[in-house]
């Protein structure tokens, strides 16, 4: 199970001009933390340090659209090092459903998510984005 590998989710709900995201705590599924950011070069930046301060250890990224409109953000973190899962949401999101879809996959007892041989959004080398398995 998920909650059993990480401490925290980093829930991202990605638009074109910004991004929201909630930390959840994976054991428990409280939200920790939430704000949004720029979707820029300098709000990827603020996204990290604000996941450095409130998921502080084992942690991962579960970001809507990582092909899309979170691709940037993707490209960002993978670049150094976090691990990124794509999240896919059938519907309009907002960031309740964020915090929703991410506390219950996170606290579902499904197995880590594993890599898949797959066309990935972010074709630079080490790239580490990952399926969560929801969509699939």
């Amino acid at each position: 199970m998920l909650a059993d590998e990480v401490d925290y989710v980093v829930g991202v709900d990605t638009h074109r001009d910004q991004h929201v995201l909630a930390v959840v705590a994976a054991p428990t599924g409280v939200v920790v933390a939430q704000r949004s950011v720029f979707a820029s070069a300098r709000g990827y930046a603020e996204a990290l340090r604000f996941a450095q301060t409130h998921a502080a250890g084992g942690r991962v990224w579960a970001v809507e659209g990582a092909g899309h409109y979170g691709v940037g953000l993707t490209r960002h973190l993978s670049g150094r090092g976090e691990t990124v899962l794509e999240i896919v949401l059938a519907t309009q999101s907002t960031l309740v459903d964020c915090v929703a879809r991410t506390t219950s996959w996170t606290r579902s007892g499904r197995p880590a998510p594993r890599s898949r041989a797959r066309r990935s959004p972010c074709p630079e080398p080490g790239n580490d984005v990952r399926h969560c398995g929801s969509c699939c």
